[in-house]
């Protein structure tokens, strides 16, 4: 038996939720109706009883076309339906007054990644600010957290390193679906808006994204499948470096590297933690584009062997304590802006905490920094208790 999702109900038995509503839908790519694939803004376009009169779209755009789009993506029609896209993702991050003007409620259909590392989730949270300004519904459809609504992990994002991938106090692994962290943006950090949450059917929290016979749409250009969820936590750390997280090949976030790294120097490093669930293995590659395009890099690729048992948020720390260990003289944190902070260190940013860095800098035992969030989270676990649906 399949998770029938909140864009499924809110066009079947949940229709009356739109029902004389000017609807602005905030979707992307991966924004489908299972059984047909079809495009939830093609759908609310052409249905009878919705009427759809704005669009937004997140980071990489409402059809996924934009690899990256930092500032440059620009608001433009949408060639299909022929409706205004606003762009959430440019020069500005959250609805204006006048792009609401025609709108009464607004749907969000975004699939997560289940890491607080990830923007869509905070486009969420800016509608929602919006909505609460401007005097609009929200009405979120759920979908599930592709790594499961249980585990959770990491450090909690400190209030001197919000962004925009880190606007309140998450662990960088939550455990939470969209629609539950929507409830606590709007009641736990008193963003205090109208809303409403389409809840699925059929889906337990000890479901991975694979295990709810739904296809998976790649929500962003580098996340294709559920198993790059998996390691998502991991290595989007190295983001906050000068080394390659695998973008510009076919295996983003699996593969990182540099070309001054000795592959089985570092994979042996790597080993010697002999973390659970994970095996690391020496890879050569050559991105085609970003970090060192065109460069051949030393590198791992990681496999993960049990996803029950894998740590990765402390998995990805090692792999950059390790690489900052091993290389000092050719190591360097990341050197230009991480999502709009242009005053923040990037791998600052990426932690939402600057202790984590220091932490390496300073030689810390990793036993000893992953030992401190042990309270945080288990003081994180009975906050969400308060906004779980399922």
């Amino acid at each position: 038996m399949r998770t029938i999702l909140g864009i499924e109900r809110i066009v079947g038995d949940q229709i009356n939720i739109l029902s004389g509503q000017r609807v602005a839908l905030v979707c992307n790519q991966a924004s489908v109706l299972p059984e047909t694939f079809a495009h939830a803004a093609d759908v609310f376009h052409a249905h009878s009883d919705i009427r759809l009169t704005t669009l937004f779209g997140p980071q990489h755009g409402i059809r996924g076309d934009v690899q990256y789009n930092m500032i440059e993506t620009p608001h433009q029609k949408d060639p299909r339906t022929g409706i205004m896209v606003y762009s959430l993702y440019s020069e500005v991050r959250e609805p204006s007054e006048e792009m609401l003007a025609d709108v009464d409620t607004i749907v969000i259909d975004l699939q997560d990644v289940g890491c607080r590392i990830y923007t869509f989730v905070y486009t969420m949270a800016n509608c929602m600010l919006a909505a609460k300004k401007y005097g609009k519904k929200v009405v979120v459809c759920d979908r599930p957290n592709p790594i499961n609504g249980l585990d959770i992990e990491g450090n909690i994002t400190e209030d001197a390193f919000r962004s925009f991938v880190g606007q309140f106090a998450l662990p960088t692994r939550h455990g939470m679906t969209i629609g539950e962290l929507a409830q606590m943006f709007n009641e736990h950090f008193g963003i205090g808006c109208e809303l409403e949450i389409v809840k699925m059917q059929n889906w337990k929290r000890e479901m991975w994204g694979d295990e709810c016979g739904l296809p998976w749409i790649l929500p962003s250009p580098n996340i294709p499948d559920v198993d790059t969820c998996v390691v998502f936590p991991a290595t989007v750390h190295i983001e906050g470096t000068e080394l390659s997280e695998g973008r510009g090949t076919t295996l983003p976030f699996f593969l990182n590297g540099a070309p001054y790294i000795d592959a089985y120097e570092w994979a042996t490093a790597l080993r010697s933690f002999d973390f659970p669930g994970v095996a690391f293995r020496e890879a050569y590659f050559r991105p085609t584009f970003c970090e060192f395009a065109g460069e051949t890099c030393g590198g791992v690729q990681i496999h993960v062997t049990d996803r029950n048992s894998f740590t990765p948020v402390i998995v990805g720390i090692a792999m950059v304590k390790t690489a900052y260990d091993m290389y000092p003289d050719k190591f360097q944190w990341r050197q230009n802006a991480y999502e709009y902070e242009f005053d923040k260190n990037p791998i600052d940013v990426v932690a939402g905490t600057d202790k984590i860095r220091k932490a390496i800098e300073n030689g810390t035992d990793l036993k000893e920094l992953q030992n401190s969030w042990h309270q945080p989270l288990i003081d994180f676990a009975d906050t969400r208790k308060l906004y779980l649906l399922y």
